[in-house]
Order: C-alpha cells, then structure tokens, then sequence
C-alpha cells in the first residue's frame, strides 16, 4: 500500500486532490546547497530556516491529514548543479518505496555547458515530465536586463530550452509577475512546448499598481494556447499570508485563464512558511466558491492529471 492509499481521508475535504507542486530532499542523500551550505538572505519569501532540514514523503503525508490527496508532481528542490540527473534517479527510488511522485521536474540550467546531456540524462526516467529551470531576471519593475546571458532572450538559453520539444517536456515557468509578458514571447516562441506559470504569477506586490503589471502579464500568456497556469503559493514576506488578497488573486488568475487551464498546488514544504495545506485550500475553496462540482474537480486534480500525464 502506497503512503497516499493509506493516508486516504477526506474528513476536512470531500473532493480528490492532485498536489501539483511540492518538494522533497533528504539532505544525507545529496547535497542543496541553499540549505547546507549558504543561507539566501534575499530568499522571496523571507527567513526560511525552518525548513533546512530533511523533508521527506512521510511529512508530505503527514501534511496532508484530512485530505484526499490522490497523486502528486515533485519540482526539482535546488539540488546541487553537478546532481541534477542523480535528484531525479533519488525520486524515481522514493516512488518505488512511497508510491509518490507521480510525476518529476527536473532540473537543467539553459546555458550550462553539458545542459544536452542533463536532458538526455533525465529523459532516461519515466517519472519525468518537465524542467523548471529560472531564466535570469531583473531585481524588479522597470529594470530591464533583456538580452543578457541567461535571460529569456539570450540565444543560447533559448537554443538549449527547444531542446524540451525533442523530449516531450514541459517548462514550469518560475518568473516574478513582472517579467510575465516576457514569459509570454517565450510561449508564442515555441508553442510545441507546453508550459506552466508556477505559483499564480507570484503576484508579490498586492498594490493596485503591481496587481496591474500581473494581470497584464497573465493576460498575455493565457492569450498562448500552450500555457496552463498552477495555482500556489500565495504566501508574503516575512510569512504573511492575506487572505483577503490571496482570495482576490486565485479568483482573477482562475477567470482569466478559465477552469479548463488552472492547477491546484501546494508548494510544501516551502509553504509552511507563511499556512498549513488546510490553510491552502480553505483559500482556493473560498475563491472559487461559485464554481461548479466538475470545475473544481478539474482544478484539483483533472488538469493536472492530463497536464502531467499522470498514470494513477
């Protein structure tokens, strides 16, 4: 029996649920740098001490307790440049022992010298779907590094992302709200690679200014028929997490990209910075409180079941 199989309750929420984004890293199995070796200070979310330690698939599950949480899509963790293959061939040996992932990303840096080779590498697992790898990006509005190695324009980044479309892989597309309609020339770009805005957007400025910026941006990737967006991490800085806001932004991001092209995911363990899985949901349940019993189903868990091509 798979941990998922066992933990199997729907006491807080009568609906199945796909987390389409979490994490997971033993940190005696391999080494995340960010975690063992430097502390980021400019970490987005703020002081994430807490959770420099091992996260494993029981205190995934453990953080599922109350929920039907059917399948789920681990994100690469930030594992070392040099171990990037050997995260994935870990995840493929925790869904042999757990039942879960469902699904891996994994990760490859664009301009790498032997970023090929990475892909060729992770292409050898079943488990493997996609690559979320974050292009450089400016350090906010208004500031434009467009063109620069690493960059969504560069040449040889935007060589090497084609690359994806020989694989049949997906992008998660990791970029600040800002940089949105950049991610959007990227979509129109390839449109026989199927991408995924991660974390709705990260709308972090909740000002009518920057919500401004966001939904332009939003706007013109859900103009590409290729872009699906997930839901998540709705958390702040400093571990604030606005309900009022968060219901704002889940109800915009779902309307403008409509119940067929929307994901529900957690982000745990990074996540637990700001509220709980329940925490999580009591928000998305709130925001799409109008929709329909087969909307919601398709944003639990059918869009990301067909997203990721995920065989439960």
């Amino acid at each position: 029996m798979t941990i998922l199989a066992a933990l199997k309750d729907r006491s807080r929420f009568d609906m199945p649920i796909v987390d389409a984004h979490h994490h997971l890293w033993d940190l005696n199995a391999g080494r995340y740098p960010s975690k063992q070796d430097r502390y980021d200070p400019n970490f987005f979310l703020g002081d994430y001490r807490k959770i420099c330690k091992d996260y494993l698939p029981k205190d995934l599950a453990a953080d599922f307790e109350g929920f039907d949480v059917i399948g789920t899509v681990h994100i690469q963790a930030a594992r070392a440049e040099s171990e990037q293959v050997q995260e994935t061939e870990w995840l493929e040996k925790v869904h042999a022992e757990s039942g879960l992932p469902n699904a891996i990303v994994g990760h490859v840096i664009f301009i790498q010298p032997n970023c090929a080779e990475v892909l060729e590498g992770h292409a050898k697992f079943p488990l493997m779907r996609g690559i979320r790898s974050r292009p450089n990006t400016s350090r906010g509005p208004g500031h434009s590094i467009a063109g620069q190695p690493g960059t969504m324009q560069d040449d040889l980044w935007r060589r090497n992302f084609s690359l994806l479309e020989k694989h049949g892989m997906s992008w998660d597309m990791r970029i600040p709200y800002w940089h949105l309609e950049e991610g959007a020339e990227v979509a129109r770009s390839f449109p026989g690679i199927p991408m995924v805005v991660n974390h709705t957007g990260l709308p972090l400025d909740r000002s009518e200014d920057g919500l401004k910026i966001w939904r332009k941006g939003l706007e013109a990737l859900a103009d590409c028929p290729n872009t699906v967006i997930k839901i998540s991490e709705l958390g702040l800085p400093h571990g604030k997490w606005d309900v009022p806001s968060n219901i704002r932004v889940v109800q915009e991001a779902a309307a403008i990209f409509g119940p067929d092209r929307i994901i529900f995911a957690s982000n745990l363990p990074v996540a637990s910075l700001s509220t709980d899985f329940a925490g999580i949901v009591d928000v998305m349940r709130a925001a799409l409180a109008d929709r329909s019993r087969e909307d919601l189903e398709k944003f639990f868990h059918r869009n990301a079941i067909r997203f990721y091509r995920i065989n439960l």
